[in-house]
């Protein structure tokens, strides 16, 4: 890395992401996908068609990251209504890559906002 601003945000994101919880880990991502998502509308409106590409993708990583987490840890319903739902939003950002709809990045935008509240909700119960 030539840019030691990069290598030094670098090395405190795998300090931060070695020292996390389970419990933060996924706040850390449900973080990383909101802030992907604020980064692609705002190149959307900046006509910038490859960085909102690439920005969207990694939102749709990192929402698949999550999808794949799941775990059935006595309530299926929840379990499946998560996947679920993260599969909607997979399909959702991928359609607003294709069209460039910031409505639909917008909507995505506000269901992980939903999920990220209930999950800080109940940080205390698990720290």
């Amino acid at each position: 890395m030539n840019n030691p601003a990069k290598a030094y945000s670098s090395v405190h994101l795998e300090s931060r992401v070695s020292d996390a919880s389970p419990h933060r880990l996924i706040q850390m991502l449900l973080e990383g996908a909101l802030e992907r998502i604020a980064q692609a509308k705002g190149a959307i409106q900046q006509n910038q068609i490859q960085r909102k590409s690439n920005l969207i993708n990694k939102a749709v990583s990192i929402v698949g990251g999550l999808q794949g987490s799941l775990v059935d840890v006595g309530d299926g319903d929840l379990t499946a209504n998560l996947d679920s739902l993260y599969d909607y939003m997979i399909r959702r950002l991928l359609l607003a890559n294709l069209k460039n709809d910031e409505h639909i990045l917008d909507e995505v935008c506000s269901l992980l906002q939903d999920i990220k509240g209930a999950w800080d909700g109940i940080a205390a119960e698990v720290n």
